[in-house]
């Protein structure tokens, strides 16, 4: 029997920004459980960090972590030096950050709340990417971007959420469109309703109850909740070898909301 080829480059690592967040923590397990040792990184919280790294190291592979603001370019760029001097290389850049998001209509959005959003969410993406891109021009890697599936039927109130992850697409779909002759991928995968980050949160802070979700679930063809594995699974998907002939796409992991 021939053995199968690995889904994932043996050399170098998969960064997964945002690793700490709910979604980005079961992301950065499975792509351990599918053989990438993991660089993921923080903001504030190192206690879950941690956590993920223990979960990656359950799965038999090696994490590292980093704390980083993506706002500042040149801390963007020591991050990913620092990946690839502990790793090796980097063959998988997953974007799964961005601030915590009010719903709030625009009209009561102050233009410099708008600012920190755009700042926090595209531009800490773009600096990502761009100095990743030389790196993921070696190993001809992949990137996947967590964004929102209010992009594709937009969702009142979600314009804080909207206008940067739109921006977070226009830059995934520019780098799958230039950086293909180098090999390299670009993906996203859009969330609805997830029960992990966000949502949650969003509930302890008062911006959403109990009628709210049991409303949107009901506006959901599969009438649920989605889960963070099954965020996990669409980008381990894009990022392998499985989806090696896919770039520029976005799946909605949304039960079915942006139909």
């Amino acid at each position: 029997m021939t053995d199968k080829p690995p889904l994932y480059p043996t050399d170098g690592c998969a960064l997964v920004i945002g690793g700490s967040g709910g979604v980005g923590s079961e992301i950065a397990r499975v792509l351990a459980r599918d053989g990438c040792d993991v660089a993921l990184t923080y903001n504030r919280n190192r206690g879950k960090a941690d956590r993920t790294a223990a979960l990656v190291a359950s799965e038999g592979r090696q994490a590292w972590i980093h704390q980083v603001d993506l706002q500042d370019p040149t801390a963007a760029e020591a991050l990913v030096a620092e990946v690839v001097a502990e790793s090796g290389g980097l063959h998988t850049l997953v974007y799964a950050a961005g601030p915590l998001v009010p719903l709030i209509h625009l009209s009561r959005v102050p233009p410099q709340q708008m600012r920190d959003h755009l700042l926090q969410d595209t531009f800490g993406f773009y600096n990502a990417v761009h100095f990743g891109l030389p790196h993921l021009r070696k190993s001809q890697g992949s990137i996947v971007a967590i964004q929102s599936s209010a992009q594709f039927r937009y969702a009142s109130a979600d314009g804080l959420s909207v206008v940067p992850k739109a921006g977070v697409n226009a830059i995934m779909t520019a780098i799958a469109k230039e950086e293909g002759r180098f090999g390299v991928r670009a993906n996203g995968v859009a969330l609805g309703i997830i029960d992990a980050g966000s949502h949650p949160e969003l509930m302890k802070q008062g911006y959403i109850d109990q009628k709210y979700i049991d409303a949107a679930a009901a506006n959901v063809p599969l009438r649920r909740w989605g889960e963070a594995i099954d965020v996990a699974e669409a980008v381990t998907y894009l990022a392998s070898r499985r989806g090696r002939f896919v770039s520029g796409q976005v799946i909605n992991v949304d039960g079915g909301y942006h139909v």
